[in-house]
């Protein structure tokens, strides 16, 4: 989308068939494992898509909405000729609340829309398109940046709209969102439960009975999971030492880093960076 790009902001509606790939290689670099730096929308208009979000599979028909986060590592395994309204945005272009929004809510599953939600995102997608084109406007920017802030507002409504808001959550589903919302800003530091509970508050017990009556797992499993995540992006997306993800994730013991990574994926930090070309 970088034609259609304007200050933080890229939108385009893209067409895409395996023949626009003229050499083996070509594909296989479009079909790498990467991060972008922008929160990133994707209406999937026509055909579909087998794509790997944080190492979980999707096979997406259209019409569904995909939204990720700059920090999620993702990559397209196989697709039919699709056709995709896409749109990128960067943090400082985002309104407040959209920005709050989105940091709460991620990671999303694609969801698939109804006919009433896909012309609703795709009449907003059309009109912010057109805007990005009116580049003699004097005000392009603010109106290429409010109107996709609008569509944004709109895709997060549709994935509300499928969750429970926060006023219908019970105290222990309130805790345990609390605690996630902790974690995601903390996981690098904060290692152990007692340290999310004194936050919140609360006894370590009490977060730990809330955590796994809501998710099924322990404050100590989320935690973990949380960081082995991390690892696998940097595996995945960097070309950092396994000693440099290590410290940088906040273990300055670099061989039980390693024995964390091995027991919980079963295989060495080493192989699975080598699983990406395969």
């Amino acid at each position: 989308m970088t034609h259609n790009s304007s200050h933080g902001t890229s939108i385009d509606r893209i067409s895409i068939k395996k023949s626009d790939f003229k050499t083996a290689r070509q594909y296989g670099d479009a079909l790498q494992s990467h991060r972008d730096k922008e929160h990133t929308f994707h209406i999937v208009e026509k055909g579909s898509v087998l794509i790997e979000i944080d190492f979980q599979k999707y096979t997406i028909k259209a019409p569904t909405v995909v939204y990720m986060h700059p920090n999620q590592v993702h990559r397209i395994l196989d697709f039919t000729t699709m056709a995709v309204c896409s749109l990128a945005i960067k943090n400082e272009n985002l309104n407040a609340d959209n920005l709050r929004f989105l940091e709460e809510l991620a990671p999303l599953k694609p969801l698939v829309l109804t006919k009433k939600m896909y012309t609703d995102i795709y009449d907003t997608f059309s009109l912010c398109l057109n805007f990005s084109r009116q580049t003699n406007n004097k005000l392009h920017h603010l109106l290429l940046k409010e109107s996709c802030n609008t569509l944004v507002v709109l895709i997060i409504s549709v994935f509300l709209n499928e969750n429970k808001s926060s006023n219908q959550l019970s105290r222990v589903e309130l805790i345990a969102k609390s605690f996630q919302q902790l974690l995601e800003k903390n996981y690098g530091t904060m290692k152990r439960p007692n340290e999310y509970s004194r936050l919140l508050n609360i006894s370590t017990h009490y977060l730990n009975k809330s955590v796994k009556h809501t998710t099924g797992s322990s404050v100590s499993q989320h935690i973990q999971d949380r960081i082995i995540l991390e690892a696998k992006r940097l595996l995945y997306h960097s070309d950092k030492s396994v000693k440099e993800i290590a410290f940088e994730l906040g273990y300055d013991d670099y061989p039980y880093f390693s024995r964390l990574f091995s027991k919980t994926t079963g295989m060495s930090a080493l192989i699975f960076r080598n699983k990406r070309h395969d």
